[in-house]
């Protein structure tokens, strides 16, 4: 088999079928091309050695499946976007937010809350760090209510709440800390988290509740960066009560 071109590795796919005289988007009918859409695709060409397989890896870039119960952190370059996808609905999806450069700048429930006198988040929400100043606005929301409150899940809390026989478990706290590592950040730099997807409603004597969660699959948000953000997610393992519907699940990201 003849050795692939260079210009053939990277580049445009929709450029690479082309220069092989293959064109998967013309119209017999009118010979034109039509506007090609933003999506994952896959060729496989037989031939007589074998099967050929390419791919536009430009559309999978900055699309990832977090699974149940893992962490996951990347920077959202001001003025990107990132979407959480929750693939199968009531999937808490715990989240902090750090300045990219500097990673003392962080988020403060305290600014956040006050800035929009409200404890929810949804469309029009902007996260603050202790400063006021934006790191995200949430610009889309299919779901309407994020929890501010709820805190993260860890094995001494399980432990408190639901017995010694959880203290085993793997929590959001041990998840940020394994992925703030990797950026330097210890346990002194956990503060108080977002909850996506998360239902905490308050009582009328003002407890906290964690009920059944008001996502379903393939709801999704976004969120734009106002200044280049660290985000580090901790797709949530809690078995023990309501917020993952007691079973963890896979959500996507999308940037």
């Amino acid at each position: 088999m003849s050795a692939i071109p260079a210009a053939d590795i990277a580049g445009d796919f929709l450029a690479l079928l082309a220069r092989h005289d293959l064109h998967p988007l013309r119209s017999e009918s009118a010979g034109t091309l039509p506007t090609p859409t933003q999506a994952t695709t896959v060729f496989a060409f037989h031939f007589s050695e074998g099967v050929l397989m390419a791919g536009d890896r430009r559309a999978t870039a900055g699309n990832v499946i977090v699974t149940d119960r893992a962490p996951w952190s990347g920077v959202v370059a001001a003025g990107d976007t990132l979407t959480i996808v929750d693939l199968y609905g009531n999937q808490a999806v715990d989240t902090l937010f750090y300045g990219a450069a500097d990673h003392a700048v962080r988020y403060s429930a305290q600014t956040t809350i006050a800035a929009q006198g409200n404890i929810f988040l949804t469309a029009g929400s902007v996260i603050r760090d202790q400063e006021s100043q934006p790191m995200m606005t949430i610009v889309a929301d299919e779901v309407g209510n994020h929890d501010t409150l709820g805190g993260a899940c860890s094995q001494e809390s399980n432990t408190l709440r639901y017995g010694h026989h959880t203290k085993h478990q793997h929590a959001c706290v041990e998840n940020f800390l394994i992925e703030g590592s990797r950026h330097g950040l210890g346990k002194a730099d956990l503060v108080g988290n977002v909850n996506f997807f998360m239902n905490v409603p308050i009582d009328a004597d003002g407890s906290l509740g964690i009920v059944d969660g008001l996502s379903a699959p393939g709801k999704r948000l976004a969120l734009r960066a106002d200044a280049d953000t660290l985000v580090l997610i901790s797709n949530c393992p809690q078995i023990n009560n309501p917020c993952n519907g007691f079973d963890p699940t896979a959500i996507r990201l999308i940037i």
